[in-house]
């Protein structure tokens, strides 16, 4: 009975795993040279479809939205923030509590801090980063035994009120021909940094880099938003009370402010924060809106808090974009991945019980891989001239069937090369697991390959460049040696057959 029993959940397992959508990706942004640019300034009264591209064409299957989503990141970069580069020298070290990371480029250096503890244990240990606080203005206790990391945004870009910018600091002293960027576009690289100086420490303190969640209120409720939907590495966004230029569409502003409302828009917003030519632009002529930057994280997870009660928030417009960003999501068969929490009655940036119990739920299904209903979907209510039932008015494109489809791995041109022996140790190696499960993970150590997490009976095959299988080993990974220094691909296989993931790494010998 039981051998019977094991075979039908271990079935059932089969039919499940392999088809999950990740939930966070091993690199900053996977479609950087797909060559999607920005659109043009054209006239539409509606929110531009996110499922269609620039050139008319629509996305049709889930492998076109990685280009999509690099066209409403264009947009963004040209019309609101200006480009947020990635650098190729980036180095870190973890001492006395304090990560210091060292960007280098163009012949300049700029460093980068935060203080935080690792918790006890062998983890791995989830991750959260908050804009100014370890969890931004949302209470410790909600993640217990997370890395904490601060990230203090005025080592990039000070904070500013009064759209005057400090242009000899941080990432504008550093970069030097950016001073007309946003600091949008300068705090979201900042915190791209950050992962990848914690990327670089997660071995030795045990980090799980396929947990990172990022948090903010307010002008860092914006920050968190950005950060997370510029950063693919980040599996968790929390936006609190972010109003507008943040979750709120400019569109939806515009026409909630038409009703005689005092409320955050882009004739009004900050702009040392967004471009200062930003400021002219008509909204309904932008070939982008804020529910597509919201829909930039799908399809990882998204939650975002309300304040209906304070009308600069604007949380009529926040609420409709929300709705309308919903829709990837749905597109995709993963709604369970964005909510949000529009309860008032509080103070501005301390959340309310029920948001506190909104974002737990949120945390332990996504970052801590337990059982949570994260289908919340709570509308402001009582706010000054709400009109919030009307969303759908703002779509006139229909919603596609995007299934998932698991990318097939390409031993010949993959070249996800994991460490730099001038410079790291070799006798461990952390491989973050590409489109896996997300409880499993794959390190190598002594010349030995861990496999952690993987399902009771799961193939693990090692084939070269050429797709020769060179080994098999079980659920547990196995021995290396003597197999020679080179490139390979581990390709996970469940007990019934279907792949379960891949992962490309080089492997320097022991």
């Amino acid at each position: 009975m039981k051998k019977g029993l094991h075979t039908a959940l271990l079935f059932g397992l089969c039919s499940m795993v392999f088809a999950e959508i990740p939930l966070n990706f091993d690199t900053e942004n996977r479609g950087k040279d797909l060559g999607a640019k920005a659109g043009e300034l054209k006239s539409n009264r509606k929110l531009p479809n996110p499922f269609e591209f620039h050139d008319g064409s629509k996305v049709t299957k889930y492998g076109d939205w990685s280009k999509r989503r690099n066209e409403i990141k264009a947009d963004i970069e040209k019309y609101e923030i200006g480009d947020k580069p990635i650098p190729s020298d980036v180095s870190a070290t973890y001492s006395g509590g304090t990560l210091t990371v060292t960007v280098k480029e163009g012949g300049k250096t700029m460093t980068i801090t935060s203080k935080f503890n690792i918790p006890s244990g062998n983890g791995p240990h989830p991750i959260i980063i908050g804009m100014n606080s370890g969890t931004g203005s949302l209470s410790s206790s909600l993640f217990s035994g997370f890395v904490q990391v601060p990230f203090s945004h005025d080592q990039v870009a000070k904070y500013s009120m009064n759209g005057q910018k400090d242009t000899n600091v941080g990432f504008y002293k550093f970069y030097g021909n950016k001073n007309q960027n946003g600091d949008y576009s300068a705090w979201s690289w900042g915190v791209s940094r950050l992962i990848d100086g914690l990327a670089q420490i997660a071995d030795q303190y045990h980090l799980d880099m396929s947990k990172i969640a990022v948090t903010g209120c307010s002008y860092a409720g914006k920050m968190a938003l950005f950060a997370g939907a510029f950063d693919e590495r980040v599996t968790l966004t929390i936006a609190q009370e972010s109003g507008g230029g943040g979750i709120n569409s400019w569109r939806t502003s515009a026409d909630f402010a038409s009703r005689g409302t005092n409320i955050e828009k882009i004739d009004n917003t900050n702009y040392s924060w967004f471009m200062q030519s930003l400021k002219s632009q008509d909204p309904y002529k932008l070939p982008h809106d804020h529910h597509e930057l919201i829909a930039m994280i799908a399809p990882r997870a998204v939650v975002a808090l309300g304040n209906p009660g304070y009308e600069w928030l604007g949380d009529e417009s926040g609420y409709k974009s929300m709705m309308v960003a919903s829709e990837v999501w749905k597109s995709m068969g993963i709604e369970d991945r964005i909510g949000f929490d529009f309860t008032g009655g509080h103070e501005h940036c301390q959340a309310a019980s029920s948001q506190n119990n909104t974002v737990t739920a949120f945390v332990d299904k996504f970052l801590r891989g337990k059982n949570a209903n994260t289908d919340i979907h709570v509308k402001p209510t009582n706010g000054k001239g709400f009109k919030i039932d009307n969303y759908a008015d703002w779509i006139d494109w229909e919603t596609p069937s995007l299934p998932y489809e698991e990318p097939k791995p390409d031993t010949s041109k993959q070249d996800t090369t994991v460490q730099d022996t001038s410079k790291q140790d070799t006798s461990k190696t952390s491989l973050k697991m590409a489109h896996l499960a997300p409880s499993m993970s794959m390190f190598v150590s002594n010349g030995f390959l861990h496999v952690q997490g993987a399902p009771e009976g799961t193939k693990v095959r090692l084939f070269d460049l050429q797709g020769n299988l060179v080994r098999e080993f079980g659920e547990n990974g196995g021995n290396l040696a003597d197999i020679r220094v080179g490139k390979l691909t581990a390709v996970f296989v469940s007990s019934c057959g279907q792949k379960l993931g891949h992962k490309s790494f080089s492997y320097t010998g022991f």
